[in-house]
């Protein structure tokens, strides 16, 4: 309920909103009338978004924060003061984290990677940049292969650390990039292994994308480090393709049919282009 998306029923009229149905847990909830959509009337059902207002009261709204409850986020932080720092997560109300959760001292202006949690005491809405300690307490259980969802939240020398299906750390590495990606990034994915710490490697590109061998894996990897993109096709001169890839044209054509047949390229009249995920 609170920190999460609900379907609630339309239970009455007041002049500063309507009131929701939240069951006899939690009873009727507000939607303030800045929320209220166009002829929504009793017995309409409508989806919101629950949460705690500075009075502790439960609020409903038709806003759509960044994150909800047990999600991670890339925020900014809007404020900082004696008790936390604030930051801007979608909503009217701002996002605290305790100076006791965080990784590094928050600074007014710069952004972190948070993952969001319910205070299960005063049930308030918070958030943690300490990480590890919702990351990796279950034993990662994937097929290399498996399609995954991905989080950016942090940046190493040899790649960016992501969260693989808000549960495990895993590393995307430079060499596995071929668009670039920034911190609080989401998208899917593909594992390329577990690792013997029970970290997971993984990839932007399906299986089989990076173990393409020969002259065709040659292409591949000057594709890539051309940024994806580059104006040669089986129809360029043969001096030219030797140049550039050090090969016949003959071994340049059946190379790019073999990417293209695995739907790792597309040859287009300008050229060849890499196909992004």
């Amino acid at each position: 309920m609170i920190g999460r998306y609900n379907t609630l029923k339309v239970v009455k009229e007041v002049d500063f909103g309507v009131y929701l149905d939240g069951g006899e847990e939690h009873g009727e909830i507000l939607l303030p009338t800045r929320y209220l959509p166009v002829n929504l009337k009793p017995g309409d059902d409508i989806e919101v978004f629950i949460y705690l207002d500075s009075e502790d009261r439960k609020i409903a709204t038709t806003e759509e924060p960044y994150a909800c409850v047990d999600e991670f986020a890339y925020l900014k932080v809007k404020s900082v003061n004696k008790v936390g720092a604030f930051l801007d997560w979608g909503l009217m109300k701002d996002l605290m984290v305790p100076f006791g959760e965080q990784d590094e001292k928050m600074v007014e202006g710069e952004s972190y990677s948070v993952y969001v949690y319910l205070d299960e005491e005063s049930q308030r809405i918070v958030a943690t940049s300490k990480l590890y300690t919702v990351l990796n307490n279950l034993m990662p259980e994937y097929e290399p292969g498996e399609e995954v969802d991905l989080f950016v939240y942090a940046k190493a020398d040899i790649g960016y650390k992501v969260v693989v299906n808000n549960l495990h750390t895993g590393m995307l590495y430079h060499n596995q990039l071929f668009q670039p990606i920034k911190l609080g990034d989401r998208f899917k994915g593909f594992v390329v292994k577990l690792r013997e710490d029970d970290k997971v490697d993984v990839s932007l590109q399906k299986p089989g994308y990076d173990a393409i061998e020969g002259q065709a894996g040659e292409i591949l990897e000057i594709l890539k480090a051309k940024g994806g993109f580059m104006e040669v096709t089986d129809k360029s001169p043969a001096e030219m393709i030797y140049k550039i890839f050090s090969m016949s044209k003959k071994s340049f054509k059946k190379s790019i049919g073999t990417l293209y047949k695995q739907r790792i390229i597309s040859i287009e009249k300008e050229g060849i282009k890499l196909i992004q995920n």
